[in-house]
């Protein structure tokens, strides 16, 4: 495998690699550990709960961690990049899914971007940013609220680089997905400002980026933005891109916080609802059969997670009628649509060659309050949405909106009474709510972080 023209930090070391392990094993089970490794509530809150939390991946027949905690959101165990393998329905690649080829999308807005953001860092932040295309550090994320990241953080960067970076992002992703992830950002400060500590990774600016390869029109390289609630991988090769795995969060969803109305992940709820809503009574028992219960957390591929074993499982899509599976599409593409619209459109594309193969899965009710997961997931394509149990954040049930000035004296740990689309118990066990969602998408069968692009170009360009 060649270095790129950078070398500076070719893989990640295995100490860390464990250190990050530790890191997300001491969050779940609590206890002082959890507190040494972890900022922000976390940090706070870690011996709060005692969760084993197993029913997260009982669908799952085998995890990249199978005797360690329960896949999900940040829970579990960081490998290594030549031990990626993707996520497989039974352990076995689908092979010839993926191929190099021209898309007609340009990507040169993001080379350049890319390219200026690295002209600008100094050499010592070069030797934190900077990694080998085939790096580890691909895989070496989470969306916990870890103070404990590698690469340069938007906090710590010149008011040159900071605006460089953003052009980055802005080069990314769409005016959409841009817009989501400000708000994921301002909503991590208000939690840090309800928790009463910005300091540390409940801030707007506690996101970091590494980039890997050089930024190049014909060169496989790419970037990762990670934080809290929010981790976007973007691997580039010619005018390809894959943007997974990108996972997407928040807590709280659905709050005024200065001045301004916020309601993360309604569209991703909406069109959720829209099509379950659409599937008659015969349908509804394939895709939402009940055998289920709609737990604390119920997202099986997170962070850590990259090797999931998971069967497809619901209704498929050629037993949908065309309108349906014009639901099922416009699902996706609230997923898809993040990235640059050129290149979101091509996603798109592939997927739809897929569609008949499509599964759509739901666990839990089905009000517009109601706390449930779903996931999409074909050959080409993994999508999960999942709200989850209050972790940081309860408001008093009779209340939709809260502002920070008056949450900030109030304590982290105490919750309201638990409601569908209310405040909840807290800690991975407890009452599930529409005030904290995670959602990421994968690409499976291996070509998450563009792995199996980059394999192809190796060896048939070089």
């Amino acid at each position: 495998m060649p270095d790129s023209t950078h070398g500076h930090k070719p893989r990640t070391p295995a100490a860390h690699r464990s250190r990050r392990w530790f890191m997300n094993k001491a969050l779940l089970a609590g206890g002082v550990s959890a507190v040494a490794v972890m900022g922000g509530y976390a940090a706070t809150m870690a011996s709060a709960d005692e969760a084993s939390s197993t029913d997260a991946a009982a669908d799952a027949t085998a995890s990249a961690s199978p005797s360690g905690p329960p896949a999900g959101g940040g829970f579990g165990q960081t490998i290594a990049y030549d031990d990626f393998v993707g996520v497989t329905t039974d352990g076995t690649v689908v092979d010839d899914l993926y191929a190099i080829h021209r898309t007609g999308v340009s990507t040169t807005p993001v080379v350049r971007a890319a390219s200026a953001f690295v002209n600008s860092l100094t050499d010592e932040q070069k030797s934190a940013t900077l990694y080998d295309i085939d790096s580890d550090q691909w895989l070496d994320w989470t969306n916990v609220d870890s103070n404990d990241r590698d690469g340069l953080a938007l906090r710590d960067m010149g008011d040159k680089q900071y605006k460089l970076a953003v052009k980055l992002l802005r080069a990314a992703l769409s005016a959409r997905g841009l817009e989501n992830a400000t708000q994921i950002r301002k909503l991590n400060h208000f939690l840090g400002e309800y928790s009463g500590d910005t300091s540390k990774a409940l801030n707007y600016d506690a996101y970091w980026f590494t980039i890997m390869g050089t930024p190049s029109p014909t060169e496989a390289w790419g970037f990762q933005f990670e934080g809290h609630h929010l981790v976007v991988n973007y691997f580039v090769l010619g005018d390809q891109v894959v943007a997974t795995p990108t996972f997407r969060g928040s807590e709280p969803t659905k709050i005024t916080y200065d001045g301004v109305d916020y309601h993360l992940f309604r569209e991703e709820t909406a069109a959720g609802l829209g099509l379950l809503r659409s599937l008659d009574d015969t349908q509804l028992a394939t895709a939402a059969p009940g055998t289920e219960t709609k737990t604390g957390t119920n997202l099986v591929a997170g962070a850590g997670n990259d090797n999931a074993v998971l069967p497809y499982k619901g209704i498929k899509g050629s037993a949908l009628h065309r309108r349906q599976q014009k639901l099922l599409l416009d699902l996706v593409e609230v997923y898809t649509g993040t990235i640059d619209e050129g290149h979101a459109r091509v996603w798109l594309r592939d997927i739809e060659k897929h569609l008949d193969d499509t599964y759509f899965y739901w666990i839990g009710e089905s009000e517009d309050d109601s706390a449930f997961y779903y996931r999409v997931h074909s050959p080409v394509v993994l999508i999960e949405y999942d709200a989850e149990s209050p972790l940081a954040y309860h408001e008093d049930e009779a209340s939709s909106s809260a502002s920070a000035t008056a949450s900030a004296s109030a304590s982290a740990s105490a919750s309201a009474s638990p409601g569908p689309g209310g405040g909840g118990t807290g800690g991975p066990n407890g009452t599930p709510t529409q005030q904290h969602i995670h959602t990421i998408i994968r690409t499976p069968n291996g070509n998450d972080y563009g792995v199996d692009l980059l394999r192809l170009h190796l060896a048939t360009d070089h």
